[in-house]
């Protein structure tokens, strides 16, 4: 079995996530289930199925994180140093040699990819397309909307 990649900030934010399902909301969540069962008639309890549901979802955030950190390799990206080339943990600036767009993106293991935080998974198209090139260089790579050309003005760890 392979060890998925991780960064130490995503891991951190994966244990966080961990503590908090099981120190703050597994509590309240048993608490809100015998409530509703003191209510009585189960079968038409629209409370305690609400709790049970939200239970089943929480134990199953909670296996899945336990499963991927016991799984995952972390990986200190600050020990990389000041390199212009791109690898797993950069921080990468871009431009679209189009549009003259420009963004910032960070490759991070599958785990803890979150576009809205422009955080793109190692396996993403993008980031296999960055893996390699250096500060300067000029790629392109196939988007869901079509062939995208990006000039690298930045790479960055921390």
């Amino acid at each position: 079995m392979s060890r998925a990649p991780i960064t130490k900030t995503g891991a951190e934010r994966l244990r966080a996530e961990l503590d908090r399902l099981k120190s703050e909301d597994r509590p309240r969540i048993i608490a809100a289930i015998a409530e509703a069962r003191a209510h009585g008639d189960l079968k038409e309890n629209a409370e305690y199925h609400a709790a049970r549901e939200q239970q089943s979802f929480t134990e199953g955030r909670i296996a899945e994180l336990e499963a991927a950190l016991s799984t995952a390799e972390v990986i200190d990206v600050s020990r990389f140093g000041a390199s212009t080339r791109v690898v797993f943990g950069a921080i990468v600036d871009l431009e679209d040699e189009n549009s003259g767009e420009k963004v910032t993106y960070q490759i991070v293991g599958d785990l803890e990819a979150d576009i809205k935080q422009r955080l793109i998974a190692v396996s993403s198209p993008i980031a296999r397309a960055l893996i390699g090139k250096s500060e300067g260089d000029s790629f392109e790579f196939t988007a869901p909307n079509g062939v995208k050309r990006y000039e690298i003005t930045g790479v960055r760890y921390q």
